[in-house]
């Protein structure tokens, strides 16, 4: 296999380097039995990438929760804090991002978390996150309007290189359809490592599909070979 060459990585964080969507489905399904309602994929498919105000506020709509989305953002932060620095990396990422560190590859992260969530999920793995060049965390970036699967957080990752490399020099890495959907329409190619329940129609705009980042080879996309 062999797609158009890239200079720059950018990854998302959950489900895509942290395995942390397990931890979310827990404790959105935790907010939603308070009240004996079902959290379902259905709805967490939809959750995945939306900007954690905008996420807290479909999940009230859609199970008709007797709350607002600043009381939904409370209960969200406690089972945060209690479960999400204990999260583990997900298959291949550890490779594959001291790999690229080493070649010289710039690489960054672009999560629709917000800077909170994101310092107490990667409380454990501060070597591993201090090889990025930066982090864009959405929910609290001012420069991201809106969250996936619009462009912008793509965007503003790629900007933010000091080369400011064209969006088509940056690969993403991605688990959920509206990661894809962002970095598609951000005119960048996309690796997609989804959830075993993303059916195949929601894999259909990624470049590629894979398992895990075990499966992938850097030579696919003009990158150095492990």
């Amino acid at each position: 296999m062999k797609f158009q060459p890239v200079t720059h990585c950018i990854f998302d964080m959950d489900g895509t380097l942290l395995d942390s969507e397990k931890v979310y489905a827990e404790v959105f399904d935790s907010i939603a039995a308070r009240h004996k309602k079902r959290f379902s994929w259905k709805i967490h498919v939809k959750m995945m990438g939306m900007l954690e105000v905008a996420a807290a506020q479909l999940m009230i709509d859609d199970l008709n929760l007797p709350m607002n989305v600043d009381e939904f953002l409370l209960l969200q932060r406690r089972g945060f804090m209690r479960y999400l620095p204990h999260v583990h990396l997900m298959p291949g990422v550890d490779k594959l991002i001291h790999h690229l560190h080493e070649r010289g590859i710039p690489i960054a992260v672009a999560t629709s978390s917000g800077a909170e969530s994101v310092k107490i999920k990667t409380s454990h793995h501060k070597p591993l996150m201090s090889l990025f060049h930066h982090i864009v965390c959405a929910s609290t970036d001012p420069e991201v309007e809106h969250g996936k699967p619009a462009p912008d957080i793509f965007l503003v990752c790629a900007s933010r290189f000091d080369d400011n490399p064209d969006p088509e020099k940056c690969l993403v890495f991605e688990d959920a359809p509206n990661g894809v959907k962002a970095a598609r329409a951000a005119g960048m190619q996309v690796v997609m490592t989804p959830d075993e329940q993303v059916n195949d129609d929601m894999k259909q705009e990624a470049t590629i599909a894979l398992k895990s980042l075990e499966e992938f080879r850097p030579e696919w996309f003009g990158l150095p070979p492990f």
